[in-house]
């Protein structure tokens, strides 16, 4: 097999209702094709062909699509119909997937962007690091603080004026958009100590002070798919550049 990924499908597509009443969002559909199948197939396209995703609302409907699709990876499922877990408790849930070793990719199923994965693969073999976010260089409602060496310093929401400063000058970290999109090292899992629902975000930023937890900035377009005011945006551009996305 290739590079092992992880799709986070799990979420219950509360900005995309009424069209998630009846199906997950991972199957609501963007230029005609059902948003996780995008994904896959980008995915595949780049060698990453051995993919977990976790499921929570309509999650057998995930399963027969996917079991119905010929994908020429291995797909299996992070089951959390019992209670959807976040970034955090989803990722550390699949941890039995990641045993080879090696970095893999985490990609939300909600979001489409020409970012090179490969080069982002290999950015963050050659810098060592534990995770390696991608993200623009902008602000957001929410927004990564980085440093100079694009290394994670802290977290602000622009709307509630909340910030979560854990190290270096504040005055000198730059704004980042993260894009939903990771590379992640498995020794993380030993680092996690959080239990049951937890944000991803979360332990990075605990982490932060003393491991390399870096962000890979780029200029590439990229589209938010899992709202019903950005799905038609999404679409356009995803017609736009689908001769090389998958």
């Amino acid at each position: 097999m290739g590079r092992k990924a992880m799709i986070f499908a799990a979420g219950r597509g509360t900005r995309l209702h009424p069209l998630t009443h009846h199906r997950p969002k991972a199957l609501v559909e963007v230029a005609g094709k059902p948003m996780l199948e995008i994904v896959i197939r980008h995915l595949i396209r780049y060698g990453f062909n051995d993919i977990i995703i976790n499921i929570h609302h309509f999650g057998e409907q995930i399963v027969e699509f996917v079991q119905k699709n010929s994908f020429d990876a291995r797909i299996v499922f992070s089951d959390e119909t019992d209670c959807l877990l976040d970034t955090g408790g989803g990722l550390k849930k699949a941890a039995w997937f990641f045993n080879d070793g090696q970095p893999f990719l985490v990609h939300n199923v909600d979001v489409f962007s020409g970012v090179n994965l490969p080069a982002l693969y290999e950015y963050h073999i050659k810098n060592d690091a534990l995770v390696t976010l991608s993200v623009r260089k902008k602000t957001a409602s929410r927004e990564l603080l980085v440093n100079g060496e694009n290394r994670l310093c802290g977290w602000r929401n622009n709307r509630t004026g909340e910030v979560k400063h854990q190290w270096g000058d504040l005055d000198t970290l730059f704004p980042c958009a993260y894009d939903g999109i990771q590379v992640v090292s498995p020794r993380l899992f030993e680092k996690i100590t959080e239990e049951g629902v937890f944000s991803v975000i979360d332990v990075y930023l605990r982490l932060c002070p003393r491991e390399k937890i870096l962000v890979c900035p780029h200029d590439h377009w990229w589209v938010d798919a899992g709202k019903k005011e950005t799905l038609a945006e999404a679409a356009r551009v995803l017609k736009e550049y689908a001769a090389g996305y998958f």
